[in-house]
């Protein structure tokens, strides 16, 4: 694929203003916007056979994830990605604006808005299989620079590092956000993805962009460093990253957090362990804690929020399933900032 954007590749802004005058925004997320297509079924698969279920369609992409939690939990938020001019990417359009989510989009000519197949088995686990699509075609020329340039935190998931493009994208965001003085997390993503393309190799191409929150799940953490223990893997993390606050995210065990200077963690325990689907949690969880640590919050408080956030999700289908009563009286009465 060439370096360079291809006629047609237009920027598109939905309620974006870059540079806003000299406005610092709170959050800007660059990554992937991606259309998950879930298929669950009550029972195991029957290969080469038919199995009823329920297959539906649902917004995703693990960035644009982030960013539409970090504003429902009351955070101005900022996403910033590639989409095709196709009808999935007016959904996208629409879907980000209905969460009100400032977008500043890239349309391509020549690719289709990212999709996703996601098979929820009878336990609530999930495989996937990513297409690649305009979201792995993002061109650094391509980026918002002014817009990226006035965040106080930039947010990035290692989806957007797998592979180049769009990896030089991410890259080039990472810089321009860190010399505009802004902080910087990052997203893991896989640990599957991680192994495939090297655990070396990862950590070449993200452990110098001046990573200040680092959030991997369990087996990401493990893959990284070679421990299993919560606080080993934290500490290691910690080391590798430069010093970076680890947020840990151990799903049916809660959190782990490990500041930037604490000579100890703080283990997060769970309240509830209803699953139902597990997907998109993790992004519940980096979005939710972004929006409370962002907000003056310790790493602690934010954590247990977080939790409860992500519990909330993996007890519904879709990594963002609609709001309900439930969860609107649970963020603006409870837990509000």
């Amino acid at each position: 694929m060439s370096g360079h954007a291809r006629p047609g590749d237009l920027p598109h802004e939905t309620g974006a203003t870059a540079g806003r005058g000299g406005e610092r925004r709170p959050l800007v997320v660059v990554g992937d916007f991606a259309w998950d297509v879930l298929i669950r079924t009550a029972t195991a698969l029957q290969s080469g056979g038919d199995t009823f279920g329920e297959v539906r369609l649902a917004p995703g992409g693990s960035a644009a994830n982030v960013a539409v939690w970090a504003r429902r939990c009351g955070l101005d938020t900022t996403f910033v990605g590639k989409i095709g001019r196709d009808r999935f990417g007016v959904l996208a359009e629409e879907n980000l604006r209905e969460e009100r989510v400032e977008a500043f989009l890239v349309r391509a000519a020549s690719e289709r808005t990212g999709s996703v197949a996601v098979w929820i088995d009878h336990a609530g686990q999930r495989s996937m299989v990513s297409g690649k699509g305009a979201d792995h075609a993002l061109l650094p020329e391509e980026l918002p620079t002014e817009l990226i340039g006035s965040a106080r935190h930039l947010h990035l998931t290692a989806w957007s590092f797998f592979d180049d493009p769009p990896r030089a994208a991410a890259r080039e965001a990472a810089r321009i956000a860190r010399d505009a003085g802004a902080t910087i997390s990052l997203d893991p993503g896989s640990f599957q993805m991680i192994e495939e393309m090297g655990v070396d190799t990862f950590l070449s191409v993200t452990a110098d962009l001046g990573i200040d929150l680092f959030f991997p799940n369990a087996q990401e953490a493990a893959t990284l460093t070679g421990e299993r223990d919560p606080e080993r893997m934290a500490v290691a993390l910690r080391e590798r990253y430069g010093g970076a606050a680890i947020a840990l995210k151990l799903d049916a065990d809660g959190a782990y957090v490990l500041e930037a200077d604490a000579a100890s963690g703080t283990a997060i325990t769970p309240t509830a362990n209803r699953l139902v689907d597990a997907t998109g949690a993790g992004d519940a969880f980096a979005g939710a804690y972004l929006s409370r640590r962002l907000g003056g919050v310790s790493a602690v408080e934010a954590a247990h929020f977080a939790v409860e956030v992500s519990e909330w999700v993996i007890g519904r289908v879709g990594a963002r399933p609609a709001v309900d009563a439930t969860l609107r009286r649970y963020l603006s009465d409870e837990l509000a900032p």
